[in-house]
């Protein structure tokens, strides 16, 4: 055996050894690239999810003062435009502008119609806290909330998110957690 092969032979299998590495970091990112991919359910149509869907109005932030261009199509609205106006705290009366911001965002919001100053029902204080936990006005801003609002006539108990909506007849169906949790943080944008 010549020198030039002794020396070449361990140069090659440490070739060898640098492309099989490179190999397999490539397959684990690719692995890994394919597994978030899978995960991500950006392109995913938002009908398939659980609740009556409505056509999209719009998310078209208004002046003050300005009216909508055109009439809601589900009550409370679900989709249009509005005036930005964040919630500001749990179990209020929200108005239409700061319903559809709340949404727009990706938050959900659960409507009640209890009275006034009584406190609101257990399970979708569960739902809430399990989910986002306490109210708070930063996770509101973010997308993140589970909100509780009350609204005069609602009968039962509404779960509504950006352009869908499902009617409970009591605040103890499981659909409502399961809606929530589906639709939280997929606002107008996703």
């Amino acid at each position: 055996m010549s020198a030039e092969q002794g020396t070449g032979h361990p140069l090659a299998r440490r070739l060898v050894a640098v492309l099989a590495t490179v190999l397999v970091v490539l397959a684990g990112m690719i692995g890994l690239l394919l597994f978030f991919n899978g995960r991500d359910d950006a392109g995913v149509s938002s009908s398939a999810g659980p609740g009556r869907e409505f056509p999209d109005l719009g998310a078209r932030h208004l002046q003050p003062g300005e009216r909508p261009p055109v009439a809601y199509n589900a009550s409370p609205p679900v989709s249009g435009a509005h005036v930005p106006r964040l919630p500001t705290s749990d179990d209020a009366t929200l108005s239409d502008d700061q319903l559809l911001h709340a949404l727009e965002l990706g938050n959900v919001v659960l409507v009640h119609g209890g009275a006034r100053g009584g406190n609101p029902p257990a399970p979708l204080m569960k739902i809430a806290e399990d989910l986002s936990g306490p109210f708070d006005p930063a996770l509101v801003g973010g997308g993140q909330a589970v909100i509780i609002a009350r609204r005069p006539g609602v009968r039962g108990v509404l779960a509504l998110a950006w352009r869908h909506q499902l009617a409970a007849p009591t605040a103890t169906d499981p659909r409502l957690g399961e809606f929530a949790e589906y639709w939280l943080g997929r606002g107008a944008g996703t």
